[in-house]
């Protein structure tokens, strides 16, 4: 598979390069009969309707079939999911994923009597269920957490129609995904030399790495020239994402669909804003990385297209999957055993489907399946690739151990920290890949990538996160989010963040058509923080060894047993202040301390 530049169709990828979705449903068919009597199981929640505050044993029947429920609708939902997501333009899968959100609609509606009722159980009444069925107490911060929203809980009727809504306010972000990933289509491109290159969303990242400028700029201007043919569809989407917050935060009696967002993890509001103002606070220092690429590269004009190329020319080696894997597991040497024994079950047992194919999903991701995590690559034989499968193996041993170390009810963690682990393993494997050279120009390398990689995930994430964030007061003050509107906003952020050295143009106030991330509800700030909150872990265990890795595995194992920002104060970080998105910042401006004494 190395270096083979034609994207095959799936069926041509050899068999261990893909997930092995039969550990899940050893067929389609498996996966429809499980679908009806899943749907047949459901129907019967209905019954407890009107009888959840009758008493403790009844209402702990109820919780036990409810979790029952959910460990059955998990396979069900990753298998379509996952084919789905392995070639998107396949009809048959996606067909399937139409039927399982269809089901998951149905008994959205049918359990909608549950959070009234649990909210309507008085307070004396709950603590007596709790002595007359000791099973509940299991549930107790389960109902502590839920209760703590009764002003944002509807009556039945109401929490019946908004899960009734629930399908058709999707129609935005699926649309999106069809658009982008399916049916938008991108022509060849010349490189340098003239020859012609394929473009896709999966390979885009492979052009703007080259060190063929030509290629480069080619790719870039061919890739916003496409998304600016859809530019006024792309808007509409986004628009109605931004709607369909508003719609359910109003709905919910939040002050904002910010707020919504935020309260749903259990996360104060005042963390998003601290983030933003940090970072602002030191775009003195991503300018000063810009001017420095732009110095490095010798260009007279630097473009966003130059912004991903490395700054040491001809330093780009080629790391095959199985190099990648290798050094992923010799650079987690300090979790200790028991952790890599994790990542070494996924390497040997099928977990990830590693390359490109025409359709496929692009991105990458891991999907938390009970029975194990499921990683979706579009890897390219690159640095840049191999801390992918770092990043995307970190969620899926987060995944892991929450979903084998808690309960149902508890765990799915909360998304605030879903970023920490990931971004522990790259850290990690940094600072392993910069302990075992000396060399001038491999150091450059190593810092040229982590320096990219604050600038990806601290600065690019935080912009992101501002752009949604303005995107939000627009809409909530009833602005129209036209094409025109998007893209002056967007470009103004660009230039605020890059400097003065980096030449914005109209192709990169388009990038917002592009972002998967702006329809998930303001999830990117979160990459931000969890990177930050990351290079302090990361740090912490390579200085504290075992006793560090034990607090750090507790809080992998963590699920939603208590609040995010409890989760990582036991961990050792405390992301209520500034303090370790600051610290993060100053090694960014460290590192270019060394990488201009390295290049100078």
């Amino acid at each position: 598979m190395e270096n083979v530049k034609k994207i095959p169709q799936r069926e041509e990828v050899p068999q261990e390069y893909t997930w092995n979705t039969a550990d899940l449903f050893p067929s389609d068919e498996a996966w429809e009969q499980e679908l009806e009597a899943v749907r047949a199981e459901g129907r019967k929640i209905s019954a407890y309707a009107g009888r959840l505050g009758e008493s403790g044993e009844t209402l702990l029947a109820f919780l036990k079939a409810n979790d029952a429920l959910g460990e059955r609708l998990n396979p069900l939902s990753n298998y379509a999911m996952r084919k789905s997501d392995q070639d998107t333009r396949n009809p048959k899968y996606q067909a399937m994923a139409g039927k399982y959100y269809a089901l998951w609609a149905e008994l959205s509606r049918l359990s909608a009597f549950v959070t009234p009722e649990l909210m309507a159980i008085p307070d004396e009444t709950l603590e007596g269920f709790y002595t007359a069925a000791p099973g509940l107490e299991l549930y107790r911060r389960y109902f502590e957490v839920m209760r703590a929203r009764r002003e944002h809980i509807l009556s039945d009727a109401e929490e019946k129609l908004l899960a009734a809504a629930g399908e058709a306010t999707q129609v935005a972000s699926d649309a999106f995904s069809k658009l982008t990933n399916a049916d938008l289509t991108f022509p060849e491109v010349e490189d340098g030399e003239g020859k012609k290159v394929p473009l896709s969303n999966g390979s885009y990242g492979l052009s703007m790495d080259s060190e063929d400028r030509v290629l480069r700029k080619n790719a870039y201007e061919a890739m916003y020239e496409t998304y600016g043919s859809i530019r006024n569809t792309a808007a509409a989407l986004l628009s109605g994402e931004m709607k369909r917050r508003r719609f359910v935060s109003t709905a919910r009696k939040y002050p904002s669909a910010l707020n919504a967002a935020v309260s749903g993890n259990r996360v104060p509001e005042e963390v998003y804003h601290t983030l933003i103002q940090t970072v602002n606070a030191n775009l003195d220092k991503l300018h000063r990385y810009v001017a420095l690429r732009k110095k490095l590269l010798g260009l007279e004009e630097l473009h966003m297209y130059d912004i991903y190329t490395p700054m040491v020319p001809g330093a780009e080696k080629v790391i095959s999957f199985q190099e990648a894997k290798d050094t992923v597991y010799e650079a987690l040497a300090p979790m200790g055993e028991d952790y890599r024994a994790i990542i070494k079950e996924g390497f040997e047992n099928r977990w990830i489907d590693v390359y490109e194919n025409v359709g496929k999903r692009s991105g990458a991701y891991s999907a938390g399946a009970l029975c194990h995590p499921y990683v979706l690559l579009n890897h390219n034989d690159n640095l840049d690739s191999m801390f992918t499968l770092a990043h995307e193996m970190g969620h899926a041993v987060h995944s892991y151990l929450s979903n084998k170390r808690q309960p149902p009810v508890y765990r799915n963690y909360p998304i605030f920290v879903a970023e920490v682990a990931s971004t522990c393993n790259e850290a990690l494997l940094m600072e392993y890949l910069l302990g075992r050279t000396t060399d001038k120009k491999e150091r450059a390398v190593l810092i040229n990538h982590f320096l990219d990689k604050f600038k990806g995930t601290l600065y690019r994430q935080t912009m992101f996160a501002e752009f949604e964030l303005r995107m939000g007061e627009l809409d909530a003050a009833g602005e129209t989010l036209t094409a025109d509107r998007l893209s002056k906003e967007y470009k103004a952020l660009n230039e605020k963040y890059y400097g003065p050295d980096m030449v914005t143009d109209d192709y990169i106030a388009l990038e917002w058509a592009r972002i998967p991330h702006f329809y998930m509800n303001y999830y990117v700030y979160q990459y931000a923080t969890g990177y930050s909150a990351a290079i302090a872990l990361s740090r912490k265990i390579l200085k504290e060894g075992p006793a560090a890795v034990k607090d750090y595995v507790t809080f992998l194992s963590g699920g939603r047993s208590k609040d995010p920002i409890d989760l990582l104060k036991g961990a050792g970080v405390d992301m209520s202040t500034a303090a370790p998105i600051q610290s993060a910042l100053d090694l960014f401006g460290e590192l270019l301390d060394e990488m201009e004494e390295l290049l100078a």
